[in-house]
């Protein structure tokens, strides 16, 4: 049970990438009040909680419902987790999420950033959910499924925790030191990603 908590919590961890998240979440509330931005930052973390919980719970029956078999979305939630790992590698993901962030600051209409773009899609993007479906789609039995939502909780605390932090936070990694992580943590998931579709192959010649 415990390699299966630590297989989950790393592959959440590097997808959605708190501490990425961070100094996109630092720069968008830089004109609120700490108040106000912890706030945000529990609030979307909350929803986003609430969009993967979803899907993690009624995911299968959603490709059942599409006739998707389980080997096919593993093959290809492991295509997609493998792009976003070559993103994190080259830094476009960053780049697109600084992109998004730029816009959203551009709007003067705009304050309340903890539904979009945070809580989606940045941390309960495309790649984390179809990450915690395929995790759901692994597990057997009631505990293994309790394991994987206790990853997921306790990656989401990590998240809460880089965006109440987040300036503080930024000041003390620096842009260069969050470069590297990010890239070392997208080699992990290619590896991560590539064994999805290994999996997924197998179940298929099976």
């Amino acid at each position: 049970m415990l390699d299966l908590f630590l297989s989950a919590f790393v592959t959440l961890f590097v997808v959605i990438d708190p501490p990425g998240c961070a100094p996109i979440y630092a720069g968008l509330v830089a004109g609120a009040s700490h108040a106000q931005a912890r706030a945000m930052a529990l609030r979307a973390t909350l929803i986003a909680t609430g969009i993967l919980l979803g899907f993690a719970l009624f995911g299968e029956q959603l490709l059942s419902g599409l006739h998707i078999e389980l080997a096919s979305f593993r093959i290809a939630g492991g295509i997609m987790l493998f792009l976003i790992a070559l993103d994190m590698v080259f830094e476009k993901r960053t780049e697109r999420r600084e992109q998004r962030a730029e816009k959203v600051k551009a709007t003067p209409e705009v304050e309340d950033v903890s539904v979009f773009p945070m809580a989606m899609p940045m941390i309960a993007g495309p790649g984390s959910i179809a990450t915690i479906m395929l995790l759901m789609s692994r597990s057997e039995g009631t505990a293994q499924t309790l394991v994987v939502l206790a990853a997921l909780a306790a990656v989401m605390v990590l998240t809460a925790l880089s965006l109440i932090a987040a300036g503080p936070l930024m000041k003390l990694l620096g842009a260069r030191v969050e470069a590297v992580i990010t890239r070392l943590l997208g080699v992990l998931l290619a590896a991560l990603a590539a064994q999805y579709v290994i999996d997924g192959v197998k179940a298929v010649l099976r």
